[in-house]
């Protein structure tokens, strides 16, 4: 009953609020969750094939966004958009080649330790290099202009772009892993290794491979949002650990699980931030009375609450409860 009760007056504040506003925040929510999947899918493809958990998988990403910068004042941003992650992908493929795979003979431990370090080292050469001020990484010229208008509001060209793109790796991913032949030779490499290498099939070439387009993928997701959400030295930290929440509530190694639990963070932070709902608006709804003094009230922080203050926090609270009823997430099936 109290829950239900809690869902009510819930609903009852989400009925009062604007129309327009909440398909707006529909849309960013997706364009966010989809960023999101950009960037948790090369983390899951890689622990999905390879077992291992990339720590230093956000650097990558805010590679992705650097190199694309500098080459975009150079050549232009379509330019940047196929080179700079081609680039990320060639460095990611080295790193597994002369780093990883040395590492990897004595356990997940060192590998953690490896990728935790490999962070900080490419964050640090990334402030040596371009400095710790943000840089003018700007849209390419020909999508600065408004898409549609919906429900009062407006959506960039650059967002539908940013949304097509994300789609498109979804599907490119889904069918290169479950409908074609290399798709079948990757994950049998994982299950299968010395089966696959009696095949004639070179499994430290697919390993590398893998790893090189995980990071590939997530310089990609650099690329594309960089213009959207700035370039900056501390990009790296501030979507890194979001993206493993994404990736721990899908399921560690579900592709679909992070694509899902991508989205759902991305409605749940948008949200939040969107919609001024209190503590208190609850509360009234189900029936309490307002205090005369609150801010003498004993439970004076708890009226003052509001729902944009906890938005920050909503992603690890969902972690913590998906932990403790499915501890494999959502969509998870290997056991680490």
């Amino acid at each position: 009953m109290p829950l239900l009760w809690i869902s009510r007056g819930i609903f009852l504040i989400f009925r009062a609020q604007k129309m327009d506003l909440f398909i707006i925040n529909v849309i960013d929510g997706l364009i966010y969750g989809l960023l999101l999947f950009m960037l948790s899918s090369g983390l899951t493809l890689i622990f999905s094939m390879m077992g291992v958990l990339n720590l230093s998988h956000a650097a990558f990403y805010m590679l992705g966004a650097y190199l694309a910068y500098q080459i975009s004042v150079i050549t232009g941003f379509w330019v940047g958009l196929i080179v700079a992650p081609i680039l990320v992908t060639i460095l990611g493929a080295a790193v597994e080649r002369y780093g990883l795979r040395r590492v990897h003979q004595y356990g997940h431990v060192p590998e953690l330790i490896f990728t935790f370090g490999l962070f900080f080292v490419i964050e640090e050469l990334v402030q040596y290099i371009w400095g710790r001020s943000m840089v003018n990484y700007d849209s390419p010229e020909s999508l600065n202009f408004i898409a549609f208008s919906l429900a009062g509001g407006t959506i960039p060209a650059y967002k539908v772009f940013m949304l097509l793109v994300s789609v498109g790796i979804f599907v490119s991913l889904y069918y290169v892993l479950a409908r074609t032949r290399v798709g079948m030779i990757i994950q049998a490499a994982l299950s299968y290794p010395k089966t696959v290498e009696a095949l004639g099939h070179n499994v430290p070439l697919v390993f590398m491979g893998v790893f090189g387009v995980g990071t590939g993928l997530a310089g990609l997701a650099g690329v594309i949002a960089g213009p959207s959400l700035t370039t900056f030295p501390g990009m790296a930290f501030l979507l890194g650990s979001i993206v493993f929440v994404c990736v721990v509530v899908g399921g560690l190694g579900s592709l679909s699980g992070a694509f899902i639990a991508s989205l759902l963070i991305g409605w749940l932070q948008t949200f939040a931030a969107s919609y001024n709902i209190g503590a208190a608006d609850v509360l009234l709804a189900l029936g309490y009375e307002y205090p005369k003094d609150v801010y003498y009230h004993p439970w004076r922080d708890l009226w003052t609450l509001t729902l944009p203050q906890i938005g920050p926090i909503l992603p690890y609270i969902l972690l913590v409860l998906v932990l403790v009823f499915r501890p494999n997430g959502l969509f998870g099936k290997r056991e680490s």
